[in-house]
């Protein structure tokens, strides 16, 4: 599948709110169905007014990499780059990547230089004694944050609980879930110090087989961000083995009239060194369901220098691509 890069010098800070010095926020946004041209499943194309909400959401994030979920083409994604540029908030660095699923796509936004790419758009598994594909693929970029500052970072959007014909949606989901992870394990076979951020629309929760695949365990497991509303909440839970009672819903399913967490910002123990616990959240916006059906979530992490990392062999290929004029 064919994938976009676009690349341009960064002239100023690009953002309404001066950012913190010495770090950085990373923000992933499934914006639900982002098209300026309906498709064959999909016959809305995204309102005015939803447009307008969703970059009101991104502006009060104030992210320096964006990751999104179900957004339409290459030229949805520029329409929306350059509206938040003239609003004041500018993402020099993009990537849009196509997978099996021709109707919705990932896509990064970024302040940041993206030094190496690897698209991961052809990974399969057996289910059932079929062959399927990774719905809409795997976003993977290194990004420059800084002279002596990177990280790889892996956008996706798994399989959603919406049934089909083919097969069980539950099993398809894990199976997406098991190829990422394997994605993430050959990096940490490369790399036991692999500064990994793993993010996206992981349409299920945490105890969930697909979500605990993804995560791992022992030495290399991923440590969850867990984002919550900054409403105040900050007592324990009486359960010390179980998380705080903050508000942590990310997802509203009309239908079933619930609130879930389905979206994640997941990192490597590397990386989790650098997390900044106290400024990471979902955005609390006045009619945020104006814009998607999920809200966004943010978390933010320390610019520390750190020693150079081998490329992960599989991006050294694509490296050339993003040095080219």
């Amino acid at each position: 599948m064919v994938s976009g890069l676009a690349v341009a010098l960064l002239l100023g800070a690009g953002g309404p709110v001066a950012q913190a010095e010495g770090v950085f926020r990373v923000a992933t946004y499934n914006v639900e169905n982002y098209l300026d041209q309906p498709t064959e499943s999909r016959p809305h194309i995204k309102s005015s007014e939803a447009k307008a909400k969703i970059r009101e959401s991104i502006r009060a994030l104030n992210p320096d990499v964006l990751a999104l979920e179900e957004m339409g083409g290459t030229h949805a994604l520029l329409e929306l780059r350059a509206a938040l540029r003239a609003e004041g908030l500018d993402f020099p660095y993009w990537d849009h990547l196509s997978g099996v699923d021709t109707n919705i796509h990932i896509a990064v936004l970024s302040r940041f230089p993206l030094v190496a790419r690897h698209p991961h758009t052809n990974e399969q598994f057996l289910l059932g004694g079929r062959r399927f594909g990774v719905g809409r693929g795997f976003s993977e970029l290194e990004i420059q944050v800084g002279p002596k500052t990177s990280f790889t970072l892996l956008a996706a959007h798994l399989k959603s609980r919406r049934p089909v014909p083919e097969a069980d949606e539950a099993e398809l989901r894990l199976q997406e879930a098991r190829a990422l992870r394997g994605i993430i394990d050959a990096h940490f076979r490369a790399d036991p110090e692999r500064r990994l951020i793993v993010l996206g629309d992981f349409n299920d929760v945490k105890n969930s087989p697909s979500l605990k695949a993804i995560l791992g365990r022992g030495k290399f497991k991923l440590r969850d961000a867990r984002p919550a509303e900054r409403n105040g909440d900050t007592a324990p839970h009486p359960n010390p083995h179980q998380d705080p009672r903050t508000v942590t819903w990310t997802y509203y399913y009309g239908q079933e009239d619930t609130y879930t967490r389905i979206d994640y910002i997941l990192m490597s123990p590397a990386m989790a060194r650098d997390w900044v616990t106290d400024d990471s959240y979902v955005l609390t916006l006045p009619d945020w369901g104006t814009g998607s059906d999920h809200r966004p979530i943010l978390a933010t992490f320390k610019k520390t220098p750190a020693p150079a990392r081998p490329f992960h062999p599989r991006a050294a290929s694509v490296h050339k691509e993003f040095l080219a004029p």
